[in-house]
């Protein structure tokens, strides 16, 4: 009975054997038959996963493009950017790491605890960034300390630089980073610490700039860390851009508008002391590059508003573009707080603005010479038509007043832009018509954009009866047409188009346009404006009798000491109605008014006057009389420009101003040394 139970259950435990066996055989070929489908019929796809979560593609930001003066000063570049980062899982108490790296550098509240913040939400080999733009010597202190700053780091990255900063601020523009409005799906675009161009050749030639974006692969494990960084493509850097611009003059052009006709002293300076202790401390911020302006009553004045021009007449390159006040490019870079961008936005001075291209201001008496060109050209009028003027002109109802109460007398046309007289020129404007002086304008390069190489550029207004019908639904008045002679009523201007008005009147009449970008390639001749050179003749004698005449109204600026003559013209531009009761009070001084209600003053120039080499045009806002004002910044920017042009220097030495223009007896000749750098037609 017993052998019987034994073999009952001998055939029982073979039998499970069996079962547990053929089991096991068929999990062991099922994980077989899908080992080979994962290794050999589907190896490739596999292969291709394994490779894809190993290695990650990295992009690398290119290098951006630099931007250089005409004598190749670097007006913005790139340098180093030195940071701290941390990372989380090398520091058993991050809070107390940081506390210790601020005894070393500075660290603010904020960054503490937005680092803080960050490592919640991040993972924690990600490496967070601290601070940025350090010294190297804040470097050095960190590099010294590391053994006891667990899992901080230091790392090297470019940033953009702009060493002149607010003197050139205009003309480069800015980079910042990019918004999520700019986003277009390029990747390089997403990049935490890449930067685009806001505003100025920034912005303009920003897609050359940049460059193309390099790549290489870095190896990570299954939670994404970053194992080691392997070799990869180089970036192609972006476009270097060289300028006509010359920064030394723009530099002298940016401190002289500033200062206008104030006293520049430093702060250490008993006057600027006395000045100061009167100010609440929320003024005190006029103070400049550890400077402060005074004016002739020694009270502490904040710098002026306004832009300056100075282009060659005969190739068009400007080598001043300057507006004031203006803003530091490098704050944007690194990212503004909301109270200096409110400051900035408040500022009545306007800094954000370029105005030597989004200025308009009516041109004043600056546009006396098209009047004259127009009547000249028209036959209407000749050197020797001579006006009385006795102070005013009676038209209708109406009466137009010269800004001399008295009256000039019988003027002829270059006596009366000698002596700026207004009634000649009513007089002048009633006989061309509105039509012809707009013409005339418009050939001047005024009323419309110059397509210099800045975004942001304003048309300026030349009136005409059919702009005045379209836009405001009424007729042409020929009251209008008389305030018109002297640059006002409707009449907008910029200062770029007032340079370039004075280059063309200045080089003969010659087409040239203005440009900023030096540019190789072949050379284009300029087209003539078709302007009889008789009609030139009278209007630069008048220009040059405003200056160096007796009665010229900015004799008190000619040059003294040099071997060269400057021709001009004055233009005080009212932003305000004189009314009939003021006239017959007593008219208020500028000097008397809000700054808000002062004249425009303004001044267009060029020289030598022998032989036209470089123009000019200063206007400073509400800066009251130009003769006082706007001339001599003038006269001694175009100073500074004669004496830094290297031609000019040449000549000299080889025996003097004649021996650099052989055409230097005619006024209207073409410099054959300028002509091989025209360009712009």
């Amino acid at each position: 009975m017993k052998r019987v139970i034994d073999q009952d259950q001998e055939r029982t435990f073979t039998r499970r054997a069996l079962i547990l066996g053929g089991g096991k055989l068929a999990l062991l070929g099922a994980l077989v038959s899908r080992l080979y489908y994962l290794q050999i019929v589907d190896a490739d796809r596999y292969r291709t996963l394994s490779e894809d979560n190993q290695f990650n593609l990295e992009l690398l930001a290119p290098i951006r493009g630099r931007i250089f003066d005409r004598n190749g000063l670097a007006l913005a570049d790139n340098q180093d950017n030195f940071r701290i980062e941390i990372v989380k899982e090398q520091t058993s108490d991050p809070s107390e790491t940081l506390r210790a790296l601020g005894t070393v550098i500075e660290i603010s509240k904020y960054d503490v605890t937005r680092v803080l913040r960050e490592m919640r939400r991040k993972r924690n080999f990600v490496p967070i960034t601290v601070v940025e733009n350090l010294t190297r010597e804040d470097i050095s202190r960190v590099a010294v300390n590391t053994p006891y700053l667990p899992g901080v780091r230091i790392e090297v990255g470019r940033t953009r630089r702009y060493p002149h900063a607010d003197k050139i601020a205009h003309v480069t523009g800015y980079v910042a980073a990019v918004s999520d409005s700019e986003l277009t799906g390029d990747p390089v675009l997403e990049l935490p610490d890449f930067r685009i161009g806001k505003a100025g050749m920034e912005k303009l030639f920003d897609e050359d700039m940049r460059g193309q974006a390099g790549q290489r692969q870095v190896e990570v494990n299954a939670l994404g860390r970053i194992i080691r960084k392997l070799p990869g493509q180089e970036g192609q850097p972006g476009r270097d851009m060289t300028l006509t611009i010359d920064m030394r003059l723009q530099e002298f052009t940016s401190k002289r508008l500033a200062r206008a006709n104030a006293r520049e002293v430093p702060l250490d300076h008993p006057d600027a002391v006395a000045a100061l202790a009167g100010l609440a401390e929320e003024e005190r911020s006029i103070t400049v590059d550890d400077t402060v302006y005074l004016d002739k009553k020694g009270k502490a004045v904040p710098g002026e508003s306004g832009a300056a021009v100075i282009m060659d007449v005969h190739s068009g390159e400007v080598l001043t573009l300057s507006s004031v006040p203006a803003y530091d490019p490098n704050g944007f870079n690194k990212g503004l707080s909301a109270r200096d961008w409110e400051d900035l936005l408040s500022n009545p001075r306007s800094p954000l603005t370029n105005k030597a291209i989004a200025g308009q201001y009516p041109p004043g008496s600056t546009f006396k010479m098209v009047v004259a060109l127009a009547a000249l050209e028209a036959g209407l009028a000749g050197p020797g038509t001579e006006v009385n003027c006795i102070g005013h002109m009676e038209l209708g109802k109406g009466r137009f007043h010269c800004w001399k109460k008295w009256g000039h007398g019988t003027l002829n046309m270059v006596q009366a832009l000698e002596q700026s007289c207004d009634i000649y020129f009513y007089e002048m404007a009633k006989r061309v018509g509105i039509h012809r002086i707009q013409t005339m304008a418009r050939r001047m390069g005024l009323g419309e954009r110059t397509q210099v190489e800045l975004n942001g550029e304003r048309r300026g207004l030349v009136p005409s009866k059919e702009w005045k019908l379209a836009t405001r639904g009424e007729r042409w008045q020929l009251g209008e047409t008389v305030i018109s002679g002297i640059g006002q009523g409707f009449l907008l201007a910029t200062p770029l188009q007032l340079a370039l008005m004075t280059a063309r009147l200045a080089n003969g009449g010659v087409l040239v346009k203005p440009t900023l970008v030096r540019e190789q390639g072949e050379i284009q001749e300029p087209a003539s404006l078709k302007i009889n050179p008789a009609s030139l003749k009278v209007v630069l004698e008048g220009m040059n009798a405003v200056v160096n005449g007796a009665r010229g109204t900015a004799k008190k600026a000619a040059p003294k000491g040099v071997d060269y003559k400057l021709a001009g013209k004055t233009g005080t531009a009212q932003v305000r109605r004189i009314t009939r009761s003021e006239r017959l009070s007593g008219v208020v001084k500028n000097e008397d008014l809000p700054w808000r209600e002062r004249d425009h003053a303004l001044f267009v120039a060029f020289a030598p006057y022998d032989a036209p080499r470089y123009a000019t045009a200063v206007v400073i806002e509400h800066g009251g009389s130009a003769s006082r004002v706007a001339a001599p910044i003038a006269r001694d920017i175009l100073a500074e420009t004669m004496r830094l042009d290297p031609s000019r220097t040449a000549g000299a030495r080889a025996g003097g101003p004649e021996a650099t223009n052989p055409n230097a007896t005619n006024p209207n000749a073409v410099d054959p040394a300028a002509a091989v750098s025209r360009r712009r037609v």
